[in-house]
């Protein structure tokens, strides 16, 4: 039997090149060029009669910060990043917003980093909008959009790169508590200098006048549409909400940010990030959820898991671990 190592392997790969060379014409040039792009990004199932189309926003990619997690040594961050094979220092952060089809409305569920952000970044983010279209879904159909909160990679796309509407069409709906919150002109003064100053600045950037003409708060523990659910599930932000999609005797659980990325937060749900505004709040809120989704075996769906960022959750150690829901080639 082949004792299989690297240095096998490597040796194997170096004879398999030289056959090749000695082999072929190496004059001749592949028929194709590479692409050099991927595929549009979208995936469709169904909750009982309602489809669900997750369309991604595309991804950022930076350096990490010495206090990305404000409660962890960064070397700590790393480990964790090693163990699910990601370079250290570095943060990859998707961004996977949703639209929902009930048969009598059609809505999306927060619009990710929007126009603006597609053009700068040369199309590496910003991408949902470009998704949908390619998912058969005109943004100018869309009657509803909700919203979880207001950081701005869940309200940026409410704006074209122009400032026009992105969804022209659409009520607006919003929690009522993060509504009140970030239009509070006395929370505004107060807030502190950096990253909370600046959400001020932006939410009041997007929410323009045309924006506000379509705006309509929603309370949670209610239905904000036939068959979808609004539940508090504040620390992140004053705000935060998330949604419980249900049809047919099915479910699913819509976590906009009660975790960012699950290879750190879900994995290690005592993590403080940067951006949860109360992060004791935001653990107590992660750990109630996450329970409820371990007992209930609810799928989550989450706006910064890894595309198709649908999932089942299990127990991990201390925290909890995202177990991908198996691709369907149907719906």
């Amino acid at each position: 039997m082949t004792n299989l190592t690297r240095r096998n392997l490597l040796a194997g790969t170096a004879g398999a090149t030289v056959a090749a060379v000695l082999r072929f014409d190496t004059s001749v040039k592949a028929a194709t060029p590479p692409a050099g792009r991927q595929a549009p990004g979208w995936y469709r199932y169904k909750i009982g009669t309602i489809e669900i189309t997750v369309a991604t926003d595309g991804v950022a990619r930076f350096k990490m910060a010495e206090d990305h997690v404000t409660n962890i040594k960064l070397d700590a961050v790393n480990a964790a990043l090693a163990e699910v094979f990601m370079e250290k220092d570095m943060m990859t952060t998707p961004y996977n917003p949703i639209a929902v089809n009930t048969g009598s409305k059609l809505a999306v569920i927060d619009t990710g980093t929007g126009d603006s952000n597609y053009k700068k970044s040369g199309g590496v983010g910003g991408q949902f909008v470009t998704n949908l279209s390619a998912a058969g879904i005109d943004r100018t159909a869309v009657d509803t959009v909700i919203i979880s909160h207001y950081h701005g990679d869940h309200i940026n796309g409410l704006l074209m790169d122009d400032n026009s509407l992105s969804y022209p069409k659409a009520e607006i709906l919003v929690p009522a508590i993060e509504h009140t919150f970030w239009m509070d002109d006395g929370e505004m003064g107060r807030a502190s200098p950096g990253r909370m100053q600046s959400n001020f600045k932006n939410v009041r950037r997007v929410f323009n006048l045309e924006v506000m003409k379509r705006v309509k708060t929603y309370e949670w523990d209610k239905e904000v549409l036939p068959g979808v659910i609004a539940q508090g599930t504040p620390g992140h932000t004053p705000g935060h909400t998330s949604f419980v999609i249900a049809s047919g005797g099915n479910s699913v659980y819509v976590q906009s940010d009660v975790t960012h990325v699950p290879f750190l937060f879900a994995r290690h749900p005592d993590w403080h990030a940067f951006y949860d505004q109360d992060g004791a709040k935001a653990e107590a809120t992660r750990r109630k959820v996450y329970d409820m989704l371990v007992v209930e075996k609810l799928r989550v769906q989450g706006f910064h898991y890894p595309f198709p960022s649908l999932a089942h959750i299990e127990k991990y150690g201390t925290g909890y671990r995202e177990i991908p829901v198996i691709w369907n080639p149907t719906i």
